[in-house]
């Protein structure tokens, strides 16, 4: 049988990023992101309801 060569294959994705393969940016967990949302919505609830 033919060996086959597993090679890095170009991508052909119309310019889409794999973002798996991507080790920039902040890392921030899923659970920190939901905290913070809740933290903005309240604020934001108490300011409407002090402020008017």
């Amino acid at each position: 049988m033919a060996e086959k060569k597993r090679g890095y294959l170009p991508l052909s994705t119309a310019g889409l990023i794999r973002y798996a393969e991507t080790e920039r940016g902040i890392k921030i967990k899923p659970e920190y992101v939901v905290v913070i949302a809740l933290f903005f919505t309240f604020v934001v609830i108490f300011a409407r309801l002090v402020f008017g």
